[in-house]
């Protein structure tokens, strides 16, 4: 199997990455609803008309635009860990680790979910929820046989993780997750694939 990401990010040293980075690290510190064009245009060193030229649309396009560039990273991050791993149950601990990782290490998402909830839930709920899920289980398909359901099944599994941490397993630790996809997942996901 070949696995293969292209990050969407622009290269480091273009305005338009230094204005999502920017984006991200504004989030961080003030959130979605304190964060102007003008705070993100001089943390990025450029001018305000310099991120409307980039981003037309405004805030929130800039917004969605760093959102975008920020799914893609971890799935490029995701990829690169995986390179070389033929093992099912490994590639299911990998994804499973870093993608549970990159959520709690996400400075912008844990203070937006802290300190503005209302911006992340409402997308977690059950109309948008499945979305979400179609979307991840896209994305993670390739890396589970191909088998978009059990891409579907395993986002889920992260989600709810990621937002209701069980005291009893870490799913950021090498060896909970192993032990947590060996006793879990993997079976489970045999069995869904057997049966169609």
């Amino acid at each position: 199997m070949t696995l293969v990401a292209e990050s969407a990010r622009p290269h480091a040293d273009t305005p338009s990455a230094r204005v999502l980075d920017a984006t991200v690290a504004c989030l961080a510190r003030w959130g979605l609803s304190k964060t102007t064009l003008d705070d993100v245009a001089r943390a990025a060193g450029v001018s305000r008309a310099t991120v409307y030229r980039l981003f037309p649309g405004g805030r929130d396009v800039l917004v969605r635009a760093a959102l975008a560039a920020e799914v893609d990273e971890i799935e490029r991050t995701t990829v690169e860990r995986l390179l070389g791993v033929d093992d099912l149950g490994e590639r299911l601990a990998v994804v499973v680790r870093t993608l549970v990782q990159a959520i709690q290490q996400h400075a912008a998402l844990q203070y937006v979910l802290e300190h503005e909830p209302g911006h992340v839930l409402p997308h977690l709920t059950f109309d948008h929820l499945d979305a979400v899920l179609a979307a991840a289980g896209e994305r993670l398909a390739p890396w589970l046989d191909g088998d978009l359901r059990s891409g579907e099944w395993v986002a889920r599994v992260v989600v709810s993780y990621a937002f209701t941490p069980s005291p009893h397993v870490d799913l950021a630790d090498e060896a909970d997750v192993r032990r947590f996809v060996g006793t879990y997942l993997l079976p489970a996901l045999e069995r869904r694939t057997s049966h169609g």
